[in-house]
């Protein structure tokens, strides 16, 4: 490839780069997205934690009283309750506050509250309750339900985050809407009177359509979300061929320079956290787990090293490699990579714009999910039930995220060394288009 075709390449994708990093609402998700993360990975650690060491039947049982150990484990209980519980709800306000950001818009604190409250107006306070041993339910009113709050009500908060916030700061531009006072009065106050016509307005409409909903259709917002949006999407996105199909041209994109998150973020990400949620939820109430792919599955076996398992790229050049050039980037490149930091080794090597080292950098992590998937299907190891940090060094992740299950990080360990030599021909091929270039 000369290089004119590279720099139009080049050109192409860094227009295409830059249209998707430009666009407020792709961008305010990914925002978002990594605003909550810390909760995700709180929950997950806790969820470890509770079922996995202060777990009464395992065995600490038999070290401490077991309704000690339950005792204990209502700390995690409550993390859980302030964090997966009100996941929706965190999504909401974070997108609110990175929209507000990215859009400049300075009193930030009057869409958040615009957001949060609309997310209880399109929520419905009602929920049955069936006693135990009973066969008769009974309807609740003035409840909040979890299934509505929790991340299984993503793509509301993620609706409501958005049109709410957008619909407030048009609304509140508008200055015929603005109440001005003036006089001795504290600034908070001033700029509560400001916005009191667009939130009352806002909040109207959304109370107002969700009422409309109901009567016409007797659906509520939830359920209109989910049907027409969440279960469709959640059929491509995390079955296997969809999650893969994604997962490849994030990272194909990634190897044209254009991060992977600006694909996959908003595509996969609410998602792959609901999928996570789920999981948690199945494993700390001893259920069957529902999903083999989530967020953690995807962190832990197809980003051993950084994105494109780039792990087996520094191990490959370490051992076969002859070029110092080569070997000195990779020395640099091998810490961050421990941590699942792969730019380095990306755009210093580089991957980016090399064709020959783009083909196994786009096929590791296919290969690797493949194989992880099929293993959590036949049982050969457990399911991914713990969100860990996405920084947790390969191995250790495997045994982390599927609640200490060894046989995952000995996966990891195959997948890594199988993938060294998915590697090593493409690294062969480009040592060698290297060295004639430079002579």
């Amino acid at each position: 490839m000369n290089n004119s075709t590279k720099q139009g390449i080049a050109d192409r994708f860094a227009f295409v780069a830059q249209k998707l990093g430009a666009q407020i609402h792709l961008r305010s998700l990914r925002d978002a997205f990594a605003s909550i993360m810390p909760f995700m990975i709180l929950a997950g650690f806790m969820t470890l934690i509770n079922y996995v060491i202060l777990e009464p039947a395992g065995f600490m049982g038999n070290l401490v009283n077991p309704d000690t150990l339950t005792t204990w484990q209502s700390i995690g209980v409550s993390i859980a309750n302030g964090t997966l519980n009100i996941m929706t709800l965190l999504v909401a306000v974070a997108i609110s506050y990175h929209l507000c950001v990215n859009r400049g818009y300075k009193n930030v604190i009057a869409p958040i509250l615009v957001v949060l409250s609309t997310m209880i107006v399109v929520t419905p306070l009602t929920t049955t309750f069936s006693p135990e041993g009973s066969t008769e339910s009974f309807l609740i009113s003035n409840v909040i339900p979890v299934s509505y709050t929790s991340a299984s009500g993503m793509f509301v908060g993620i609706i409501v985050g958005l049109l709410a916030t957008d619909l407030f700061i048009k609304l509140s531009s508008n200055k015929k809407m603005q109440i001005n006072i003036s006089g001795n009065i504290p600034p908070a106050v001033i700029k509560s009177f400001n916005v009191l016509i667009p939130i009352m307005v806002n909040v109207i409409i959304f109370a107002v359509a969700s009422f409309l909903l109901n009567q016409v259709f007797n659906m509520d917002f939830n359920t209109l979300i989910s049907t027409i949006i969440t279960k469709p999407l959640s059929y491509v996105t995390t079955s296997l061929p969809g999650f893969l199909l994604i997962t490849s041209i994030a990272n194909l994109f990634f190897g044209f320079g254009i991060h992977q998150a600006v694909i996959s973020g908003a595509l996969l990400d609410p998602f792959l956290l609901q999928n996570m949620q789920d999981n948690m939820l199945a494993y700390a109430n001893h259920q069957e787990i529902p999903h083999i792919i989530n967020m953690a599955f995807k962190d832990t076996f197809a980003v051993m090293g950084g994105s494109g398992n780039t792990i087996a790229l520094l191990i490959a050049i370490f051992i076969f490699s002859r070029r110092k050039d080569y070997r000195d980037i990779s020395k640099m490149s091998l810490t961050p990579s421990i941590f699942n930091i792969s730019e380095p080794i990306i755009f210093g090597l580089p991957i980016v714009f090399n064709p020959m080292l783009i083909i196994p950098f786009v096929l590791a992590p296919i290969f690797s999910l493949s194989v992880a998937y099929f293993a959590t299907a036949l049982g050969l190891i457990n399911h991914v039930v713990v969100q860990t940090p996405w920084t947790t060094p390969p191995i250790i992740s495997g045994f982390l995220a599927t609640g200490g299950d060894w046989r995952a990080s000995v996966l990891q360990l195959l997948i890594i060394i199988i993938t060294v030599f998915m590697y090593l021909p493409f690294l062969k091929v480009d040592e060698r288009v290297s060295a004639m270039q430079n002579k």
